[in-house]
């Protein structure tokens, strides 16, 4: 197999022949046919991220078929086209898990970060993590769905049914987010860095009600508002942008620190909570309302020999959506 490899933080990744691997008891071996590049993977790369497994090979939002099962694999079949998310396996028996909250286990394991992810051709994924995806739609445009399009849905869930949502940072999950929420009825508004004005018209091509900088207040006040960029100073920003009794839902696995702001911007019963990882029952909600949603992905491919472009590409701002790996 072929693979692009993490082998030391903040170095480029390395173009790698690996032998031929063999999924153990309850995994599957799955022929890559996309891989989504995420803002996470470049936390990866840089080290934002603690205690990766290294050598690592990146990536988790993977489309492919299966070509192997491993003893005691029941409900897949060899051919069948399934997504692989970051959230790879969870012990199943930690407080966490048994509560039904396995997003939040004290021993998991993730896509790309500590077991090897989808920048191959070819990956080992724990079964019961393995979503199956169907046979509608194309291999790259469901790619960004195992974790923009499942992170930005358990960000919205979180944020509440308010009707006049904000999302700051418009990349990949916020152009899939802001499409369920205009289906859903809602009002959305979008936030980019100051002056992006490329970005902010992708936005408005989409039909948000309105584009500006994170730097601009909104022309109404939010119930609610979704973080996906890294900044922390956007979190009291958001807070200011969003009515009595708002939410402000901090979507990314990474930010920088929140600078001190006034607990007047807090009061007033408005709440700030944070999303971590995903579970098995995000996946199956959001996959089956991603086709009745029309959502349309805005995809960038790039041979799998160009990760590291595409990483560049992603930390520039170079394009709108989502980058996607093809090997």
């Amino acid at each position: 197999m072929h693979a692009m490899v993490l082998k030391a933080i903040g170095e480029p990744l390395e173009a790698t022949e690996l032998p031929d691997r063999l999924p153990g008891p309850g995994e599957v071996r799955v022929k890559v046919a996309a891989c989504g590049v995420c803002r996470t993977d470049l936390h990866v790369v840089d080290g934002d991220l603690p205690n990766p497994r290294l050598p690592i090979i990146p990536g988790h939002e993977i489309v492919g078929r299966i070509d192997a099962l491993g003893a005691g694999v029941e409900g897949l079949r060899i051919g069948e086209r399934i997504g692989v998310p970051w959230l790879g396996h969870t012990d199943g028996g930690c407080p966490y898990c048994v509560a039904g909250r396995e997003n939040l286990c004290d021993n998991p394991l993730f896509t790309g970060f500590t077991r090897d992810g989808g920048f191959a051709t070819a990956a080992i994924a724990d079964a019961r993590f393995a979503l199956p995806l169907g046979e509608t739609g194309e291999d790259v445009a469901l790619a960004p769905l195992l974790c923009a399009g499942l992170i930005g849905w358990r960000s919205l869930v979180m944020a509440g049914e308010g009707r006049r949502l904000g999302l700051y940072g418009f990349g990949a999950a916020a152009h899939i987010l802001a499409q369920v929420a205009l289906w859903q009825g809602r009002s959305v508004f979008a936030f980019t860095r100051p002056g992006d004005d490329r970005t902010q018209a992708f936005a408005r091509s989409l039909g948000v009600d309105w584009a500006g900088g994170s730097d601009e207040p909104p022309p109404a006040p939010l119930d609610a508002a979704i973080i996906f960029a890294t900044p922390g100073e956007l979190v009291p920003t958001a807070l200011k942008a969003v009515r009595k009794g708002g939410r402000v839902v901090c979507a990314g696995i990474h930010m920088s620190d929140i600078p001190g702001f006034p607990y007047s911007i807090l009061w007033e019963e408005r709440q700030l909570v944070s999303v971590a990882n995903l579970t098995r029952a995000d996946g199956v909600e959001f996959l089956t309302l991603a086709p009745k949603a029309g959502i349309v992905t805005h995809t960038t491919p790039y041979p799998l020999a160009e990760a590291n472009t595409a990483l560049a590409d992603l930390r520039a701002g170079r394009f709108e959506g989502a980058a996607v790996l093809v090997p």
